[in-house]
């Protein structure tokens, strides 16, 4: 399991985790998941971000007598302990006593609970129902939500060989989730198309 943060915020629907790394978010839409003994669970990357860890201090400029983005690190190590890379991601499911979820869980993820990409074999799990799309159809987040539900399909996609038959299975449950809402569903796989 490829371990990629830190829960540093959490409640029912959402959590906030802090990367190891800087600027090394799971890409918009991934699938992760906590890694805790008595419940497991999984959510969608919805935005990352990098700041200052000091709250009101800004970056600012450094590269103007520099050839590339390098040399201002290698200038100046010391931004790589000044600065943090932090993703959010939506809760859209739990695994507890081995069997898997699609809906909200019980509690929380807990503070400092270690985050985890999911591999091709979990995501081939979670994703073989898609009752988990209601979620993220339904959901009031800080970007349009038609860009989550198309980015969350598309990293599912990679984990089938047959990526198409995948998609087409999904874009036939959003034509049921959202019948009525033709814009949105049409601007979906728009951005779903191969």
């Amino acid at each position: 399991m490829q371990r990629v943060g830190e829960i540093i915020q959490a409640n029912t629907t959402e959590f906030t985790a802090q990367c190891y790394e800087l600027y090394q978010s799971p890409p918009l839409g991934s699938l992760v998941k906590t890694n805790e003994q008595e419940l497991e669970l999984y959510a969608v990357v919805y935005q990352a971000t990098t700041t200052s860890l000091e709250p009101g201090r800004h970056p600012i400029a450094r590269g103007k007598n520099e050839a590339n983005e390098e040399e201002i690190y290698r200038s100046s190590p010391q931004l790589e302990k000044l600065l943090r890379t932090k993703f959010s991601a939506l809760v859209v499911g739990y695994r507890q006593d081995n069997k898997l979820y699609h809906y909200l869980p019980p509690k929380p993820a807990r503070i400092h609970g270690f985050i985890y990409l999911c591999s091709k074999e979990e995501v081939k799990k979670f994703s073989s129902f898609l009752d988990f799309l209601n979620i993220l159809i339904n959901t009031n987040l800080p970007l349009p939500t038609d860009e989550l539900i198309a980015a969350c399909l598309r990293q599912m996609s990679q984990a089938y060989e047959n990526r198409r038959r995948f998609l087409v299975t999904a874009s036939k449950q959003l034509a049921i989730s959202l019948s009525g809402q033709f814009n949105q569903l049409k601007a979906i796989l728009e951005k779903i198309k191969e």
